[in-house]
């Protein structure tokens, strides 16, 4: 007997255990995503407006994950659920408005756009109410919001089919993760409604999750920046043109192999701004100026330690000649490329 009631006291314990570990993932997941919410409203650089959007896709789920973490631990009165579900009415349409921005370059909201807001605050407003108390039409007023939260995936979806070829690839991937994100978590409420995922609180840890990899993106400086050029003209047939015109300006002259050319110089050539020039090689090669250059640098020193007239040539010799300013970054850079020492490639191609 003194067994039973050791086992039952230790499987009671690791159910409280469990418990406060949900509640502190969850807690952290809705700390992370205030933190980022009151980051991404602050910023003050050129594009911000679709860190506005962002910021508030982030508080409509954190007001909806914060009500289900409430209202696991405590009693909530009817209308305190509905503020906390009316957070759903507050993501859709600024998902929509943030594709619009990342993948279309929105400017600014038109005044019709306001309307889309007219659920969510007529929601607040009247949340007292509205029955929530188990009865069907608390189901009904349910399905109604999260109805309306994947209309407005699908026009989010919708956005990104026909913008994503408009657009650098990293600025699409980051908002189909986003929808995929948002769409995950529609479904796991919706399969809980429906009985098929009983554990409840685990959209509030899965919230979780989900914020702390947006926040790592943030931190990689891979999301979070892509408003960079938002504030650009330059489309995707634009900025294509003008690589070429780069490549064959490097290509015909050879600028490469001056040390101090730099980005500046090529787009004065070019007769275009340093920054159209910037986003053209960033969206067509998916590499700043510096690595787009160093390219041309290493295919000249691979030709050169590859030819036989410069075998007896010295590795600072054939670095400064390709235009690198010193032997260690043309070393890294040459490795990084080919995954051999410029010493190493030059005896393989010798053996050849």
């Amino acid at each position: 007997m003194d067994s039973i009631f050791s086992f039952l006291g230790s499987f009671y314990f690791w159910g409280m255990k469990q418990e406060v570990v949900l509640l502190v993932l969850s807690c952290l997941g809705i700390a992370q995503a205030l933190f980022l919410f009151v980051y991404l409203i602050t910023l003050r650089k050129t594009g911000d407006r679709n860190n506005i959007f962002l910021a508030f896709v982030i508080l409509g789920l954190t007001i909806r994950i914060g009500k289900s973490i409430l209202n696991v631990y405590f009693d909530l009165d009817p209308w305190q659920r509905n503020l906390g579900i009316s957070g759903i009415l507050l993501t859709g349409p600024f998902l929509w408005f943030y594709g619009k921005g990342l993948l279309f370059n929105m400017k600014k909201l038109k005044r019709m756009d306001y309307l889309h807001l007219l659920p969510f605050v007529f929601f607040v407003l009247f949340c007292a109410l509205f029955p929530n108390d188990g009865r069907p039409i608390s189901y009904v007023i349910y399905l109604l919001v999260f109805g309306h939260l994947a209309v407005y995936v699908l026009l989010s979806l919708r956005v990104y089919l026909k913008g994503r070829q408009k657009v650098h690839p990293q600025r699409a991937s980051w908002f189909r993760n986003l929808l995929i994100g948002i769409g995950l978590l529609w479904l796991f409420y919706m399969g809980n409604l429906a009985g098929l995922i009983p554990f409840y609180i685990g959209g509030a840890v899965f919230f979780s999750f989900l914020i702390y990899i947006f926040s790592f993106l943030f931190l990689q400086k891979h999301a979070f920046q892509l408003g960079k050029y938002n504030a650009s003209t330059l489309d995707k047939s634009e900025s294509g043109s003008l690589v070429k015109e780069v490549k064959e300006l490097l290509s015909k002259e050879e600028l490469f192999l001056d040390a101090n050319v730099s980005l500046e110089s090529v787009a004065k050539r070019l007769n275009v701004s340093a920054r159209k020039l910037s986003q053209a090689i960033n969206q067509n090669e998916h590499k700043n100026f510096s690595d787009f250059v160093n390219d041309y640098r290493i295919e000249k020193a691979k030709q050169l330690l590859s030819d036989p007239k410069h075998n007896n040539d010295k590795i600072i010799a054939i670095a400064y000649d390709c235009g690198f300013g010193n032997v260690t970054s043309f070393n890294m850079a040459f490795k990084a490329k080919t995954q051999l020492t410029p010493s190493a490639y030059r005896k393989q191609a010798q053996a050849i």
